[in-house]
């Protein structure tokens, strides 16, 4: 077993480092340029459309908190349901990682990514909705596997199968296994904080239950708890954080200036290390990025598939929201807190440094932790329920992705069974004690996410170019690909329109 760990870990380096053992064989990883170059390339081409529609797309989110056409949840509870699973580790521990391994100029390549990752979120989210199914129970399926199948043709079927198994694995490692072992730890350590010697089967058992009372109603109750609970512990930890940052104004200057100058290597310019220092933060930056906001990896789109909306265009728009709150705000305030806490912290030769990051005895959310506890009254704590929060929100988030997977390949009869599945997966969850080898699991397995949807978008944004301009020119969403009439700028039909296919789409088969 100790064999087989050690060569994914070798492959998953490959694939997000570009490192394969001890050699560097490219000076990024596979996947950042995939998803940095598609993303950068469905900016140019959608001409900038993100950043223009950032704010009209917030109204359209508030606007979303009611219904706005045919669906299962309304387009902020989609929105919302999508966050649970971008919001998670990677906005904790993510972002210390980043900065521990790429220095502070590593979070504005994370902000570089988020800024590119809003395009790809727009296009695959707004293709979801585009090309998804309504089933003969009711339900409306979406995502990267429908609209490689409805979009691309039945001849593209297996890229879509290969999505889904993507995705089924990488749901029970770092959706599911990984995520509960956080809510265990969390509670154990508070416990123990308390003098309280809590078993971690008791942390599973509670914690399946909670899972199992939220998504056996499936994503109608998935989408109102995330709804409510999202936004509130968003909010919260944005507060939080805001505190910690007034508390610390006069440093938030200088530590904005390290960032800058640490990204483009501007202190080592002097002595040569430049070139190095850059691609360390280019590397930790982008890699973390993508990691914490999920863009183009296909998972989003799911979600947003189930919008009650008949606007392709308006709920890509409100799904880009996703990256930038996930990446620019909360990453963002994480980082600043970071940066700008000072402290005295041991590193592992008994020597003292300044701040938590710089200490070779803390790693990824320790760092976080420390930086926090020594913020605020009660830093600690709020961290350790902000992972269990983060990671509860992660767990129904993503069982909503690997039961769709599951039912685009064996049925739809399989949507309940799967949910007791991921019940148990949640309980098992939490008795892993060494989680080291399902991280390098579920970091193959988003490949097997990232590269079939990547190639979707690639091939079908010539398709998103043709109904985002329709919409911008007429207001009108032209007919989904199985031949609905067109919508207007609410989603209503247009009966007196002239109902024309959208040239290059064409139903399935």
């Amino acid at each position: 077993m100790d064999t087989f760990f050690d060569n994914v870990t070798i492959f998953s380096d490959f694939l997000w480092g570009g490192t394969w053992g001890e050699q560097r064989i490219l000076p990024v990883g596979i996947i950042t340029i995939a998803l940095l170059g598609t993303g950068i390339f469905t900016m140019i081409v959608l001409g900038g459309r993100p950043l223009k529609r950032l704010f009209p797309a917030f109204a359209e989110l508030w606007a979303g908190r009611k219904s706005g056409g045919e669906g299962e949840i309304t387009p902020w509870q989609a929105l919302s349901t999508a966050l649970s699973g971008q919001v998670g580790t990677g906005n904790l521990a993510g972002v210390a990682t980043a900065i521990t391994l790429g220095g502070p100029g590593a979070i504005f390549w994370m902000w570089v990514t988020a800024i590119f990752g809003m395009a790809l979120a727009y296009a695959e989210s707004s293709l979801a909705v585009r090309f998804r199914e309504k089933h003969p129970d009711g339900h409306y399926h979406g995502g990267p596997m429908y609209y490689i199948q409805n979009g691309l043709g039945k001849n593209w079927k297996w890229l879509a199968v290969l999505f889904c198994i993507g995705t089924i694995l990488s749901a029970l490692a770092t959706g599911g296994a990984i995520q509960a072992n956080s809510v265990t730890q969390s509670a154990v350590e508070a416990s123990t904080s308390l003098g309280i010697d809590l078993p971690r089967w008791v942390v599973g058992a509670a914690l399946a239950l909670l899972v199992f009372a939220v998504i056996i109603g499936g994503i109608k109750s998935i989408g109102t708890v995330a709804g409510r609970v999202v936004p509130f512990m968003a909010a919260a930890y944005i507060l939080i954080a805001l505190i910690i940052l007034i508390t610390h104004a006069s440093e938030i200057p200088d530590a904005f200036v390290l960032i800058f100058t640490e990204a483009f290597g501007f202190r080592e310019a002097a002595g040569g290390f430049a070139g190095y220092v850059i691609l360390a933060a280019i590397r930790a930056g982008v890699a973390r990025g993508l990691f914490s906001n999920e863009a183009g990896q296909g998972s989003a789109p799911i979600a947003h598939a189930a919008a009650q909306t008949s606007n392709p265009v308006k709920q890509g728009e409100i799904a880009m929201l996703g990256v930038f709150i996930d990446t620019m705000i909360i990453c963002t305030m994480t980082a600043l807190v970071i940066l700008v806490v000072s402290g005295s912290y041991a590193n592992l030769d008994g020597s003292i440094v300044e701040f938590a990051w710089q200490s070779d005895a803390l790693q990824a959310s320790a760092i976080t932790t420390a930086a926090f506890a020594e913020g605020i009254y009660a830093g600690g704590w709020i961290i350790l329920t902000a992972q269990a929060l983060f990671a509860f929100t992660t767990i129904i988030g993503w069982s909503y992705y690997a039961e769709t997977s599951a039912t685009y390949i064996i049925g739809d009869w399989a949507a309940r069974p799967f949910r007791f599945v991921w019940v148990a997966v949640a309980f098992l969850g939490t008795l892993i004690v060494n989680v080291d080898g399902l991280w390098r699991v579920g970091d193959v397995a988003n490949s097997m996410m990232l590269f079939p949807n990547v190639i979707a978008i690639l091939l079908l944004t010539g398709v998103v170019i043709r109904y985002t301009q329709e919409y911008d020119r007429k207001g009108i969403v032209p007919p989904a690909w199985h031949g609905d009439t067109p919508r207007d700028a609410d989603g209503k039909p247009v009966v007196s329109a002239k109902s024309e296919s959208v040239k290059g789409e064409k139903p399935a088969g």
